[in-house]
């Protein structure tokens, strides 16, 4: 049988609670009833809903014992907080696997799928950790480190932050090895007096619980490059530099985009390399360069590295794209709704046209949130990436957006809504076979609503035949 993730004696131990009924052991840890596994440990978290109301769902469900500070008719560790309860496992769980080398991975745009890049590579290396999904904050952090294996060679933590002084506890907590800054730009800008220094700063944090000697992943082609490598290296760490340089560790020499993906070609300490990727997104260059240098920090052969690389799929809402069928044909649909800042989308939009295409290039842009007093010029400026990448047709919902529809000629004005569901039906009666689709937002401004009525298409479009 499985060694168990925690026992209700390591648990007590870990968390100072009390015990409240029979001891138990568990094979996992849930906040969340809806994806709870049988023998999971379920933390009642306290939130919009307290997690104690969900406890007997999850005991209904098979949960070995719950963390709770209220009674509950299970087996269970009573503490005075459950979410100070589930950092102090955390820690514990860092603390009981000393051998693992552990990464974590900031930055303004590409977070998720640089983590999940190199995690397909400390897979391949062997007994691999990491977070799921987005879980990179104040909960997310904690409980992707409680659910770390005692066995574990090496993970992989998403930090993320909206504020100043967010990152800094989530690292000291994870105590990694090797850091990336995928880059900084002007994402949750609003809530920085200063703007986007106060980004960099606030990214800079990432540092705070670097260990002695670790490795600082940076990118060379960012502005706050150099402030950036400053603080690092007054941490003591080691900068490992990518971008478009020669004196970059890894510098990006060729980027050619294929249906399908992309092929890579690179200098690696000054040797070439070269790989391909299933990423069609234009700043997939430099982010296949910085997973590669954190996988090789984290101890992840190079041939490991490049194959994952070459395996790893777009996630949703960012970079998957499939075929929708039509009358008469199909159209191509980009997915990169899942959130949006000005280097984000000019990304998007570089990317799309890069693409070949026989029909149309479609731009399908929500408002970019977060932007603070300059958003109105966020959002027009866009018009020059837009006419740059020779995008036929732009459709644009939100009331920042307007900034954006006003800049346009009108020739490439698709439509305008204040909202997306206002937008949706002058968008998808607009859309022919042959036409390349990219929809592109913030997550709430409703981006993701569009391109679910553009893939539903394909289904109205089976009902008419």
């Amino acid at each position: 049988m499985a060694e168990p993730l925690w026992t209700s004696d390591e648990i007590l131990a870990a968390t100072g609670g009390s015990l409240s009924g029979s001891s138990f052991a568990a094979s996992g840890v849930s906040i969340d009833t809806r994806t709870l596994e049988p023998g999971d440990l379920f933390v009642a978290l306290a939130g919009v809903r307290d997690g104690h109301e969900f406890a007997q769902t999850a005991l209904d469900r098979g949960a070995a014992g719950v963390l709770a500070t209220q009674p509950v008719s299970a087996p269970a560790v009573m503490v005075g907080d459950t979410l100070g309860a589930l950092e102090r496992l955390a820690e514990a769980a860092r603390i009981r696997a000393r051998q693992v080398r552990r990464g974590a991975v900031t930055g303004s745009v590409g977070k998720t799928s640089v983590t999940q890049a190199i995690r397909a590579g400390l897979l391949r290396a062997g007994r691999g950790h990491s977070s799921v999904k987005s879980y990179n904050n104040h909960i997310g952090v904690p409980l992707t480190l409680a659910r770390m294996p005692r066995d574990t060679e090496r993970a992989v933590f998403e930090i993320g932050m909206n504020h100043a002084d967010e990152i800094t506890p989530l690292v000291r907590m994870v105590q990694p090895h090797a850091v990336v800054i995928t880059t900084v730009a002007q994402a949750h800008i609003q809530n920085f007096v200063d703007g986007e220094a106060g980004v960099a700063r606030a990214k800079a944090e990432i540092f705070d619980g670097l260990q002695s000697g670790g490795t600082a992943v940076l990118n060379a082609d960012n502005p706050w490059f150099d402030y950036l490598a400053d603080a690092a290296k007054a941490r003591g760490a080691a900068v490992l530099a990518f971008g478009s340089d020669p004196s970059c560790a890894a510098q990006l020499t060729g980027l050619s985009l294929e249906p399908g993906g992309a092929q890579v070609e690179a200098r690696l300490h000054g040797a070439p390399i070269a790989f391909s990727l299933r990423q069609s997104g234009h700043h997939w260059g430099l982010m296949s360069l910085a997973a590669l240098l954190m996988m090789e920090s984290l101890g992840v052969a190079q041939a490991d590295a490049v194959a994952a690389l070459a395996d790893f799929q777009p996630l949703e809402g960012r970079g998957a794209e499939r075929r929708v069928a039509l009358a008469g044909g199909a159209f191509t649909l980009i997915d990169e709704s899942y959130n949006a800042n000005p280097v984000s989308v000019a990304a998007a939009l570089r990317t799309l046209g890069l693409r070949q295409t026989a029909g149309r290039r479609i731009a399908v842009l929500t408002d970019m949130l977060e932007l603070g007093p300059q958003s109105a010029a966020y959002h027009a400026g866009l018009a020059a990436e837009i006419e740059a990448a020779d995008v036929d047709l732009v459709f644009c919902a939100g009331p920042m957006m307007k900034c954006l529809w006003r800049a346009l000629p009108p020739t490439r004005q698709g439509a305008y809504a204040e909202s997306a569901e206002a937008l949706e039906p002058l968008l998808t009666r607009a859309i022919e076979p042959g036409d390349l689709v990219m929809v592109k937002g913030s997550r709430d401004s409703k981006a993701k609503a569009l391109f679910d009525a553009l893939s539903g298409l394909e289904s109205r479009s089976g009902e008419a035949a």
